[in-house]
């Protein structure tokens, strides 16, 4: 027996409770992001709870059934392994931080098996560089978070990637993190039972406006600035997207119907540094994400971060994050306490003692925050984006 919730009933009009629910099935990688998952199945709970009936089902997956943990530290027990064979309808790879890493060769043997069950695949966050490691993305239009798609561009060339928010290609449906899969499941639930339907769930989650397809992932400036600096913004995205191939001052400014005095003025009154500073910033922070994302020698990476020597690009990225690019390929931790965590807790005085030896001491719980913070810190991003 189904329950409408009151005022519900309108939606339901153009829905066949005697269709068959869509089952989902969601991957969860190791350290995948929350809020993507949220994002991507509170949207089928509530279009369930909307229409009264079962539109939907979904199932959390790992390999063997084994425990996960999320970025956040907090620790999640999935619903079943993903070798149970399950009738899904689609399977959705949730990625977070350094999902490429993660990804075993069961997990592509696994994927690749859906694949060939003609099975819809899907990515929340970083999850597309799995689908993308299975070969599953190939000559498919494609979306990642705005962090890691210059790494993807760089290691699989045959990707339509592309930046906006969530990509629907044929039987591939990626999204990038954050609410963003949110829009993805809101567009999916509207195209399966009608926009009322998908209307109603955003009403619900105070979620002022559905974006499409067409929505472009905002860079982190735009967070800063909003639209109130549409030339700023327009030389910045010049910037961004000029980064091998640079782009002179005046250039710049010639673009944008500025003098060079004027561009100059722009970047000291909003960003509080020059043009020329802001433009190394962008060529270093890529470079970064290149050299922890990609296997792009370090000569390659100057080139492709518009560095005409390596010895200049080592002393720029020396100068602007604490160490050089060699050591941050190795992944190196010598510029920072080599246990973050701990180092970052003061003892007490009554544990301090037993840390020298002197009387046993208890053990010393590190919460799940300071252990996110600690691996955080190896993140392409970490630190990246700055208060200006």
């Amino acid at each position: 027996m189904s329950f409408t919730p009151k005022g519900a009933a309108t939606l339901c009009k153009s829905i066949d409770p005697a269709k068959k629910p869509i089952t989902i099935g969601f991957l969860l990688m190791n350290n995948f992001t929350l809020i993507s998952l949220a994002s991507a199945i509170e949207p089928l709970r509530m279009a369930n709870q909307l229409s009264g009936t079962e539109l939907y089902q979904w199932f959390t997956l790992t390999p063997g059934g084994q425990q996960v943990q999320a970025s956040d530290g907090l620790t999640v027990t999935p619903d079943t392994p993903m070798e149970e064979m399950l009738a899904l309808d689609i399977v959705i790879v949730c990625g977070g931080y350094a999902a490429q890493h993660s990804a075993s060769r069961e997990h592509f043997s696994w994927l690749q098996q859906q694949a060939r069950l003609h099975r819809k695949l899907g990515a929340i966050c970083t999850g597309s560089w799995v689908l993308a490691q299975a070969g599953l993305l190939d000559h498919y239009e494609a979306s990642i978070h705005w962090e890691c798609i210059a790494s993807l561009k760089e290691a699989f060339p045959k990707i339509e990637l592309s930046s906006r928010l969530f990509s629907i290609d044929r039987d591939r449906m990626t999204s990038s993190g954050g609410t963003a899969p949110l829009d993805m499941m809101l567009n999916l639930i509207a195209r399966e039972h009608g926009k009322d339907l998908s209307a109603g769930i955003s009403d619900m989650f105070i979620y002022d406006r559905v974006r499409n397809e067409q929505d472009q992932q905002r860079v982190p400036l735009k967070h800063v600035l909003g639209s109130t600096q549409p030339k700023l913004l327009e030389i910045v995205a010049l910037m961004e997207s000029n980064l091998e191939e640079l782009l002179t001052l005046d250039e710049l400014a010639s673009y944008a119907s500025l003098s060079r005095r004027q561009l100059e003025r722009l970047f000291q009154k909003y960003l509080s540094c020059s043009p020329s500073r802001y433009y190394l910033k962008l060529r270093l922070v890529r470079a970064r994400q290149l050299l922890k994302q990609s296997g792009l020698s370090i000569i390659e990476v100057a080139s492709a971060c518009g560095f005409a020597s390596t010895p200049h690009f080592s002393k720029c990225y020396r100068e602007y994050f604490g160490l050089p690019p060699r050591e941050e390929r190795l992944g190196m931790t010598n510029h920072r306490p080599l246990n973050p965590v701990l180092h970052s807790q003061k003892l007490p005085p009554e544990l301090a003692a037993g840390a020298t030896g002197q009387t046993p001491a208890p053990e010393v719980r590190v919460s799940a925050a300071m252990k996110a913070l600690a691996q955080a810190r190896d993140e392409p991003t970490f630190a990246s984006i700055l208060l200006h």
